[in-house]
């Protein structure tokens, strides 16, 4: 589909509908659940040319650099948030002539404390590395005080800001657009019309996939049932780690009747890929193309897609940034107009029709014609 996005959809109540799911893969009736597949909301039509802005193609050396990178939990093969940071790290070496020997991967460790992560940090300024990337909000008070303590040291921490600290900066992204498109894509492939959400921890940073896929999937079918889960309460960030409870509240959903399950979970989402295989029902992975992650790969065939939340991008970005001495290149968000966030159509479950939808919808994000929100 062609030609410019159509008026701006208002979200919560849309009277037109289209026909239904049997158009992108949702459209069967089922005897279980709510029953009936969606009616959908008239779609935006995709624009004639990409709204996204053309990636830099200046080459740039950045083999004086010696990197650190602070994982969160999990680390290097989580399938998910750490490993999508650990790919632009990859392809900085790949691209800038990192050296892998001047690069240090370190992980956070289960219900540490705040000391490990000072401790973590303070071991790489300490050892000449520069810049430093914390990937995860959880780093952001101990950079506070490391960065503090090392000014000269480029920091770069994932999913927070530190006030006040200059050689700190803030790679930050808007969950909650990548998430709408998360739930258009759940709502056209419910045979039920019936989806559900699984969050790791009940945080503001999690809400905001919750918040963009329940609008994205009421958007696009105002009638959608939407099921929500937390698997732990703020403060308790073992949700991000437990397989077994993600399992557990996906299965409780899908026993609800949901048919297709958004997971936002880290390590957890390996539980919930499980569940969805178990109960034959579809589920849609996060930060990283889950589809082609090996640790998942035994779930992948549930797999219809990803909100892919382009740490890669933003990791990658803020070393050759470093690299150019130019850190005011790099943008206050990372959103769907800068490919920030987005979604993954491996494994050819997201049809032509379907991706041309998509794309209407986020022509109109990007042009603000749909405000997003990041609260539920």
């Amino acid at each position: 589909m062609r030609g410019v996005a159509v008026a701006a959809i208002a979200l919560t109540s849309v009277m037109t509908m289209a026909a239904c799911a049997k158009d992108s893969g949702g459209g069967t009736t089922s005897n279980t659940g709510s029953g009936a597949a969606c009616e959908f909301a008239e779609a935006p039509s995709a624009p004639a040319t990409s709204n996204t802005s053309a990636a830099n193609g200046d080459k740039v050396d950045a083999s004086a650099l010696k990197i650190g990178l602070a994982y969160d939990i999990g680390g290097r093969g989580d399938a998910s948030f750490n490993d999508s940071a650990a790919a632009g790290l990859d392809k900085a070496i790949a691209d800038m002539g990192v050296k892998k020997e001047n690069t240090r991967e370190l992980s956070a460790a289960p219900s540490e404390d705040e000391s490990a992560k000072q401790t973590r940090l303070r071991q790489l300024a300490s050892e000449g590395f520069s810049p430093i990337i914390g990937v995860g909000f959880a780093y952001a008070e101990s950079m506070k005080l490391v960065a503090a303590e090392f000014p000269n040291v480029k920091f770069g921490l994932v999913d927070s800001a530190v006030d006040g600290a200059a050689n700190v900066t803030p790679l930050v992204f808007a969950e909650q657009e990548g998430s709408f498109l998360a739930g258009v894509i759940a709502a056209y492939q419910s045979k039920k019309c019936h989806v559900g959400f699984v969050g790791g921890v009940e945080i503001p940073l999690i809400q905001k996939f919750e918040a963009g896929y329940v609008q994205g999937a009421k958007a696009a079918a105002p009638k959608i049932q939407v099921e929500k889960k937390y698997i732990t309460p703020a403060g308790d960030f073992t949700g991000f780690q437990d397989a077994p409870k993600g399992q557990e509240a996906a299965k409780g959903q899908i026993d609800k009747g949901a048919d297709v399950i958004y997971q936002a979970a880290g390590a957890s989402g390996k539980g919930i890929f499980s569940a969805a295989k178990q109960g034959g029902v579809l589920a849609i992975g996060v930060d990283s193309d889950q589809y082609n992650q090996a640790t998942v790969a035994d779930t992948k065939d549930v797999i219809v897609s990803s909100m892919l939340k382009r740490v890669d991008v933003a990791v990658y970005d803020f070393v050759k940034a470093v690299a150019k001495n130019d850190l005011a290149s790099l943008p206050k968000v990372f959103d769907l107009k800068v490919d920030g966030v987005g979604y993954a159509t491996s494994g050819g479950k997201i049809d032509a029709k379907l991706q041309g939808i998509l794309e209407g919808y986020k022509a109109q994000i990007i042009e603000g014609k749909i405000k997003v929100a990041d609260k539920p």
